[in-house]
């Protein structure tokens, strides 16, 4: 489950902006030698307080090094009425991020970056941390217009924090510029992959919530896509074919093609799946299939041994899985069958149903040399070279499906890729809706 990224804790802050603001400040009492010159000041090089807001600042920052937050109060009203020049106000809006750090006031620590950052004297080197920190809070604040400026800003500015990338996504994501923010995920994936690691699961998750909200479909898919690639569990596997399930308008074959899958990533865990399975195999006529379906879920332990209604779908099933693969081994043998494009493909879809993958190959070939534009074929095919532990081949196959199957051509590529022979059955899992 996604949690939303969490603001820097106070104690956090003082450590990383407390020091690096009292850097910046060089109060009057340090001054009395000798003054910064203009045109240092100019290039960022110091502050200089004016003569009647130097008492004031002399007591902000006593009470800062006392860690004392009442007295630094007391001090920041007595400055706000004395700063006059950009750099005195400059000054005030830093103690003020003292005194939000002390008291552990986000708005007030918020407060005081802002007015640092708009003032324009911001040191440079510390330009990305201060935007990166007024970001984090206006995200907390669910201001995201505001957290995208200041976050895109702490970018620019070369800011290395780790949490920028993910907290500016979905930023985006929740601003509504959803490309915006499957951008910024993407490039995280790419340079995660790229650095021969394993991109953290949000930039799949976040992007897809927003794709699904936006009812964007066919992007929420790629994005699922991409997920299972480097999350490929039951859990993954399952959520997005059962997505596939939902979009595929009520196709009984693509229906079923989409549960092979399910079944060959061991995703199937519930028992209205191996029901519905069994239910179109059953009227597709490969009862071998439906037989193995039927005790893999048994063995599983989502299908109970003592279900009546899978008993007797077995009992009409068993005689006809015993003689239907007689007849489909003989058939498969006969030229006939391979002259016969339509024939040569039923004959390799019963072969694969009965767990012959390999044999059912040169039918698929067959089928396709005698009609190449059998789109069904070529994707048949490629489930067949999967199974078969043919990963190259079937990747080969699938790159050329297109129509209502590609995306599951594309996740049957996955499959292929990461290991064709198919698992064992999966533990059982409680049967709660899905």
């Amino acid at each position: 489950m996604f949690n939303r990224f969490r603001s820097m804790p106070a104690t956090a802050m003082a450590a990383v902006l407390g020091c690096a603001l009292m850097t910046t400040a060089t109060p009057a009492a340090a001054q009395k030698k000798e003054k910064p010159k203009k045109e240092e000041a100019a290039k960022g090089k110091g502050l200089s307080a004016s003569k009647g807001f130097a008492p004031a600042l002399k007591k902000m920052t006593d009470a800062t090094g006392a860690k004392d937050a009442a007295a630094l109060q007391a001090a920041l009203a007595e400055g706000q009425t004395t700063a006059t020049t950009p750099d005195d106000k400059y000054l005030v809006a830093f103690y003020q991020l003292q005194a939000g750090i002390l008291g552990k006031d986000q708005a007030l620590q918020g407060q005081g970056l802002d007015a640092m950052i708009d003032s324009g004297l911001t040191p440079p080197e510390n330009v990305a941390v201060y935007n990166f920190y007024s970001g984090n809070f206006a995200y907390a604040a669910k201001n995201y217009a505001k957290a995208i400026q200041r976050l895109e800003a702490a970018k620019a500015a070369g800011s290395t924090e780790a949490a920028l990338a993910p907290m500016l996504m979905d930023a985006y994501l929740n601003g509504g510029q959803i490309d915006k923010g499957w951008e910024i995920a993407k490039a995280g994936i790419d340079t995660a992959r790229a650095a021969g690691a394993k991109p953290s699961e949000e930039l799949y998750v976040r992007p897809a919530q927003a794709f699904q909200k936006a009812n964007r479909t066919n992007e929420m898919l790629d994005v699922l896509t991409m997920r299972v690639q480097d999350y490929p569990t039951a859990a993954t596997w399952r959520n997005t074919l059962y997505i596939l399930l939902q979009q595929s308008g009520g196709d009984k074959e693509l229906n079923l093609d989409i549960l092979r899958l399910m079944r060959a990533t061991n995703s199937m865990i519930q028992r209205p799946e191996y029901l519905e399975y069994a239910a179109l195999a059953t009227e597709a006529g490969f009862p071998g299939e439906v037989v193995a379906v039927i005790k893999q879920g048994q063995n599983s332990g989502a299908v109970p041994k003592n279900d009546s209604h899978f008993g007797s779908i077995l009992e009409s099933q068993g005689p006809r899985a015993a003689t239907d693969a007689a007849a489909v081994a003989a058939d498969a043998a006969k030229p006939a069958t391979l002259a016969n494009a339509k024939v040569a493909r039923s004959v390799g879809d019963a072969l694969v149903g009965n767990g012959d993958a390999a044999k059912a190959i040169p039918l698929y070939e067959a089928a396709l040399k005698a009609a190449p534009g059998d789109n069904l074929a070529q994707f048949r095919l490629g489930v067949a070279q999967a199974l078969a532990g043919q990963g190259d081949a079937a990747a080969a196959s699938f790159a050329k499906v297109q129509g209502n199957r590609q995306r599951l051509a594309q996740l049957w590529t996955i499959r292929a890729k990461a290991g064709a022979a198919p698992a064992a059955a999966p533990a059982a899992a409680p049967a709660t809706g899905s």
